[in-house]
């Protein structure tokens, strides 16, 4: 198990050493990296943007379903509501500008009064 972990992590290393010293040199004008220090990048990484696999932390496809599942259990009134707090919440009218949606038709497609 361990040996499988060293040659995934130095396969991984080798793969980021060669991506960054092929663009990052001729696009930004940066130095190359060495293999230790795409190793460096590679923790720097994990340490800035969480875990590389294993467990996903966030809602994920669950938290979605007990959305929807939620959304599908209010009334009309209830979910124009809430899209009227979410829309209050952006500035400038609203997440989608000044225009005025009606989501209380049939097919819940949103119907732009400007037109």
């Amino acid at each position: 198990m361990p040996i499988g972990f060293l040659a995934v992590a130095a396969g991984f290393g080798v793969v980021v050493m060669l991506l960054w010293n092929w663009l990052m040199p001729p696009i930004f004008g940066l130095g190359t990296v060495n293999f230790w220090q795409a190793l460096g990048l590679l923790i720097l990484c994990r340490l800035l943007f969480g875990n590389f696999g294993g467990k996903r932390h966030g809602m994920g496809m669950h938290g979605k379903s007990l959305i929807r599942e939620k959304w599908m259990k209010m009334t009309p009134e209830q979910r124009k509501e809430f899209i009227n707090k979410r829309m209050e919440h952006f500035a400038g009218g609203g997440f989608f500008g000044e225009r005025n949606f009606d989501f209380d038709t049939d097919k819940n497609i949103p119907k732009d009064d400007h037109e």
